[in-house]
């Protein structure tokens, strides 16, 4: 006998039991970048235009290093999230494989240069 009925045990779940996580997830980057981002806008913001010298020096200090790692990191990791979401929900077959194959390569490739740069401006 079953004491648990079909909407207990797929409640919270979605097709792929992985619905919710995905959800939060999104929700959380979301807010983490709704807060960083603009600091990080103001900070580049303010090195447009900027000697070549006086950048190098302003990246160089831990506070705008470590924000411009966030941003770069987090931001792409939300970005891969939500494309990828994307792609699922719009493609089929191979053809998502591919795009999803894609978009991961590029987002850790991203990833990976982008934090490369920082640390060779910053150390």
């Amino acid at each position: 006998m079953r004491f648990l009925t079909d909407r207990k045990r797929a409640e919270g779940r979605g097709a792929a039991h992985a619905g919710t996580e995905h959800h939060w997830y999104m929700q959380v980057s979301a807010v983490g970048l709704a807060f960083i981002v603009p600091a990080f806008i103001f900070l580049f913001g303010s090195l447009l235009g900027a000697p070549y010298e006086h950048v190098i020096a302003v990246l160089s200090r831990p506070f705008p290093a470590i924000l411009s790692g966030l941003v770069l990191v987090f931001g792409l990791a939300h970005f891969r999230k939500g494309a990828q979401m994307m792609i699922e929900d719009y493609t089929r077959k191979s053809t998502r494989k591919a795009l999803v194959m894609l978009v991961i390569i590029l987002t850790y490739g991203l990833t990976a240069a982008g934090l490369f740069a920082l640390a060779k401006i910053a150390l």
